[in-house]
């Protein structure tokens, strides 16, 4: 029994010193990935339980033999860890703040207050409809979308398109941002979560095409809804932030609407999660580069792509311009799988070229995919980019200049 309490405690230490430092290299990510998202998020829990584990051994065994001081010992070790976890977690308001203040989001005189706007942790969002499985084109499952609203969404209510990630192979729209949906939908918003054909089988630009159909079926279905087609943001996380990048960036480009190339596929605003941004490595990010040779590249691309010409089409850095919508990126510090630089860098060269904000959070201690289920962060997080969608959605974030230089004190 003292031998099981240590190994426990050993396996707790290790993820909560993971969640803090993950592990390095390329064959850890993955690993490095799973251990820290979940300890990192669900550190409360794991901290409770971990003290109700300690304290019921102690009571049942007491401390006699070496083996039970070793498991205590390494329990105090992981509570500490979980701790300083939590405590990272709970600065992500301050985080998200500091983002949507160095963007003139400053209050009411800039028209939400922001501070008020952000709704406490666990408040029950009630009167949510969600429609499931609609068909926005032809071709089954991964043509379907989701769409949420409020009962009483009034007429010509904002609209939100959001992306799954899942590395362009999986995942489905059931998975993710659904926090997100639900919080928007209680503030007027309708909401769509999407499908879109996944690789090997669909190769670029096969992805994007589908989600730009999404957007020509939201645009002329939503009104049905109480949706208003003038205004549409896009979110999404991972492949999903990627996706919505390009979405943002190729607005009413024919060639990536066959069949419909007079279609308004414009968004107002996106908010990209832990996105891909790089497809070329052009940014010199060494995982960066070794994800541009990876078989997950040509997997995506296509065994025809030819490199640079087939990768430079799929690169959001590639597709930056002038008149590109108001940005709010949010990355964080702990991203085993797709690395904060590159967030970093992607908000440095849209900042220089764009008209419109480009707002950047950092978040310190989150890892790749945070914002899945709720969580003390999660929740956080949520609340704000609420409010950049709503002062978006004022008319505030329009043609509001270039925001500062500078992306984070972390460079």
């Amino acid at each position: 029994m003292s031998t099981f309490f240590a190994l426990r405690q050993a396996l707790n230490t290790a993820a909560s010193v993971n969640a803090i430092r993950p592990m390095t290299g390329v064959r850890t990510s993955v690993p490095a990935f799973f251990a820290g998202w979940l300890t990192s998020e669900l550190a409360p829990q794991l901290l409770a339980a971990t003290a109700l584990d300690a304290g019921v051994h102690v009571a049942r065994h007491g401390l006699r033999s070496r083996t039970d001081r070793l498991g205590l010992a390494l329990a105090a070790t992981a509570g500490a860890g979980l701790a300083a976890n939590i405590l990272a977690g709970g600065r992500a308001g301050v985080e998200m703040d500091a983002a949507l203040a160095e963007i003139g989001v400053t209050g009411p005189g800039g028209g939400v207050d922001w501070r008020s706007a952000a709704r406490p942790f666990g408040y029950r969002r009630e009167g949510v409809r969600r429609i499931r499985n609609l068909a926005y084109a032809p071709g089954g499952k991964r043509f379907l979308v989701d769409v949420y609203h409020r009962r009483d969404t009034p007429p010509d209510a904002p609209m939100l398109l959001q992306v799954h990630g899942g590395a362009w192979v999986i995942g489905n729209k059931d998975q993710q941002g659904l926090p997100l949906m639900v919080e928007m939908a209680s503030r007027g918003w309708v909401c769509a979560a999407v499908n879109y054909p996944l690789s090997p089988k669909a190769v670029w630009p096969d992805h994007l095409i589908a989600l730009k159909r999404a957007v020509r079926w939201l645009r002329a279905e939503g009104p049905g809804y109480g949706g208003d087609p003038a205004f549409l943001a896009v979110t999404g996380g991972s492949a999903g932030g990627h996706l919505s990048a390009m979405l943002a960036l190729t607005a009413n480009d024919p060639a990536l609407q066959p069949g419909f190339e007079d279609a308004d596929t414009s968004v107002q605003a996106c908010v990209p999660f832990y996105g891909a941004y790089d497809f070329t490595g052009e940014s010199g990010i060494p995982a960066v580069r070794w994800r541009v040779r990876s078989r997950l590249s040509s997997m995506v691309l296509g065994p025809d792509a030819v490199f640079p010409e087939s990768y430079l089409a799929a690169s959001p850095l590639a597709k930056l311009h002038a008149d590109a919508p108001p940005f709010l990126v949010v990355h964080g510090t702990n991203d085993s799988l797709i690395p904060v630089a590159e967030a970093r860098d992607f908000v440095r060269r849209l900042r220089g070229i764009s008209g419109n904000p480009v707002g950047y959070a950092e978040l310190r201690g989150a890892q790749h995919g945070f914002d899945i289920f709720h969580s003390v962060r999660s929740d956080m997080v949520t609340a704000r980019v609420a409010t950049f969608l709503d002062w978006v959605r004022a008319g505030c974030g329009a043609g509001a200049g270039r925001a500062p230089e500078a992306v984070s004190a972390t460079e």
